[in-house]
């Protein structure tokens, strides 16, 4: 068997090799850091504020600090030498002189046909080799001929000759120039090869697996959770949250080395200082009784950052802004295991935690608090000095604005133009309010044991301080199956057709449906971006228990304020699935819904699941036809919605017994109990 090896001996080809490599991780990376991000933070507009808290540049320094951190900066720097390798291989391809090598064909150098058979082949090659063997010709002064090019032409004929006819016969092409598989430089080949599959593959892999494997689905680290989860109790207080969250693995990174030590005493001194009501007994306890240093700054911190506290030192209310986001994220994790063990308290503790570490506002303190410029002697003002009950910002807007303003404006309180900011930022808080709470199986007009229940929720964001809200119509408190083919609406990802449809001249026009999402959420003492989150679920009032687990909403179908900020009162539909008890009877739940954002918002509501026997649905479904409503009535407004087609308007002389008692989509109706009040 003969072969014949080519080298790339100028450079032309091993460029190409290279730039091809680079640009398989090169490009995706870009793409990767380039690409619009989907987080919710990044694409929620803003609460309209001119409100700058005291330490604004360190809480921006903090945000920058977490924006940098976000961004992979290994991922940059990767990109950036990609680029320049790509760069470097493409001046070589430009610059290196390339010899144009001239296909190798057997069939031209013999001078027979492509279509000639071996035979063929071999008779021409007899008669080539008769003129041109060296043997028998002599070179030719006239054309410059000498015995090495007649040599030459012999070599190239007999060559030719064996490609065609032996099987055996190849040709091996490298693109890389021959000092790198010259003897004596294997070894370095080898080298490289090992250290790119051998060392550099395996770490790669490694840490990406490793570092996947360190980290929960709440992106904590599960040694935080671990901690966390040893610090749980069925009876847990949001002060004993707080302390939790302290033991989370992240502050260690955040305080490794002489931080943890740095400006502790100063900081332990203005934390538990007589003065700081907001800490109770059990919390100062707490925080003594703490063997880690480490651990011990980090709930220092977290009290301060709570009871904003001013240190009198820029490293510690700079550390004390950089512990916040790290805590909150940390409070995932704890909610997460109190839905483990099912227990009322620390889960609504662990949302409540949420709200406290958004706004900067100790646990019991008042909910004025959120609004800017607002401070303990303000809320002392408004609420007075022996008040029990704290207000909240839908009360505290209730107030006519003569005692209102005369409450929170004057000397050492609110000048004019900062509760005009207070009152602007108060208008436009999330506040959403149920207006309809019941349960329905899809296509059904009764529930019955083990069936799939929606628990539908019809609410309206009704901003505190609003006035000439408009009320609401019976058409947007009902739900309309979807289609049988709108499948997206059957899997809860979309709002049905139907329900977005609309009828112009007699036909059904399908409207824009978006998704809207609420303002950021206004948390001036946060260094990070925050878009709310609303948590609905059941729970049984009786037990302190968990019913349903909660489901979170962070967008909505329609939109919440117009293009000028006022708000639009659309009724919004939020929807649950759950699978029923497996008998019948009435079970009554306390539903909560609790924004993660805004303290004092929350709603919660008893509401009853009926459950008929199965056997009342046969007996449902057996019911004479009902014929359609009248045009007029609000049931033929629904059934045009439904069905895209207006009802016949019936005649005088028509039978009157032939009028339907139906009041909507028979899927919408279940016994259902619901009492709404808001939890202050």
């Amino acid at each position: 068997m003969s072969s014949d090896y080519t080298y790339d001996e100028q450079g032309q080809f091993f460029p190409f090799f290279i730039l091809t490599l680079t640009g398989l991780v090169t490009l995706p990376l870009t793409y990767n850091l380039l690409r619009p991000s989907k987080e919710l933070e990044n694409t929620a507009p803003r609460i309209k504020s001119d409100f700058k808290p005291k330490h604004a540049d360190l809480i921006d320094a903090q945000k920058r600090k977490r924006l940098r951190k976000e961004r992979r900066i290994k991922r940059i720097i990767t990109v950036i030498l990609g680029y320049a390798v790509m760069a470097w291989m493409v001046y070589l391809i430009v610059v290196t002189a390339r010899t144009v090598v001239k296909a190798y064909d057997p069939y031209d150098i013999l001078g027979v046909s492509r279509s000639a058979d071996e035979k063929a082949i071999s008779r021409h090659y007899k008669r080539m080799s008769l003129i041109y063997h060296p043997d028998k010709i002599r070179p030719d002064p006239a054309k410059n001929e000498t015995v090495e090019m007649l040599n030459e032409r012999f070599v190239e004929l007999t060559k030719a000759y064996k490609a065609l006819t032996d099987e055996e016969s190849f040709s091996i092409g490298i693109a890389l120039p021959k000092f790198i598989v010259m003897d004596g430089n294997g070894k370095y080949v080898l080298m490289v090869y090992g250290a790119l599959l051998g060392v550099l593959l395996p770490y790669i892999v490694g840490k990406w697996w490793y570092g996947s494997q360190r980290y929960t689905k709440e992106r904590v680290l599960v040694a935080s959770a671990g901690n966390i989860f040893r610090e749980y109790k069925d009876d847990i207080t949001e002060g004993g949250i707080i302390s939790a969250l302290s033991s989370g693995e992240e502050f260690n990174d955040m305080l490794k080395g002489a931080r943890a030590e740095t400006g502790l005493a100063k900081l332990e001194k203005r934390v538990l200082a007589d003065d700081n009501s907001f800490l109770t007994a059990n919390d100062r306890e707490a925080l003594k009784q703490l063997d880690s240093s480490s651990r011990r700054k980090a709930l220092a911190l977290l009290w301060a950052y709570l009871g904003r506290i001013d240190l009198g030192d820029a490293s510690l209310d700079a550390e004390k802004y950089e512990a916040a986001p790290v805590a909150l994220a940390l409070t995932e994790a704890f909610t997460a295991i109190s839905l483990a063990f099912g227990n009322l308290g620390p889960i609504v503790g662990g949302f409540k935690t949420s709200q406290n570490l958004i706004q900067a506002v100790s646990p019991g303190s008042s909910p004025l608090l959120q609004l800017p410029n607002f401070t303990d002697a303000i809320v002392k003002s408004i609420q007075g000095e022996d008040s029990k009950e704290h207000l909240t910002v839908q009360r505290y807007m209730e107030l006519p604005e003569a005692r209102r303003r005369s409450l929170t404006v004057g000397a050492g309180l609110l000048s004019d133009k900062q509760y005009t900011d207070a009152v602007s930022v108060a208008k436009q808080l999330p506040m959403l309010q149920p207006e309809r709470i019941f349960f329905k199986v899809m296509g059904e007009k009764v529930i019955t044991p083990s069936s799939l229940v929606q628990l539908v929720v019809k609410a309206r964001f009704i901003p505190p301080g609003s006035t000439s809200v408009p009320p609401v119509s019976p058409l947007d408190l009902e739900d309309i199956d979807p289609d049988e083919d709108d499948l997206e609406a059957l899997m809860g990802r979309k709002p049905a057709k139907n329900r977005a449809a609309k009828m112009e001249d007699g036909k059904k026009v399908e409207a824009k449906i978006e998704t809207i999402q609420p303002p950021l959420a206004h948390a001036p003492y946060l260094a990070r971006d925050h878009s709310p989150r609303w948590n609905i679920f059941l729970a049984d009032g009786k037990q302190g228990k968990m019913a349903v687990p909660p489901f979170t909403f962070t967008t909505f179908d329609k939109p919440i304020f117009d293009e000028a900020g006022k708000p639009t009162f659309n009724v919004q539909t939020l929807k649950m699935q759950f699978q029923a008890p497996p008998q019948a009877g009435d079970f009554t739940f306390i539903l909560h819904m609790i924004c993660d954002s805004y303290l004092g918002l929350d709603n919660a509501a008893q509401i009853t699941l009926h459950i008929d026997d199965p056997a009342k649905a046969a007996a449902v479904e057996e019911e004479d036809d009902i014929s359609e409503p009248d045009e007029d009535s609000i049931a033929g407004q629904m059934q045009a919605i439904k069905t895209g087609q207006a009802p016949k308007k019936k005649s005088k002389d028509s039978d009157d017994s032939s009028e339907s008692d139906t009041d909507g989509d028979a899927g919408d109706t279940s016994d259902t109990d619901t009492e709404t009040e808001d939890e202050d």
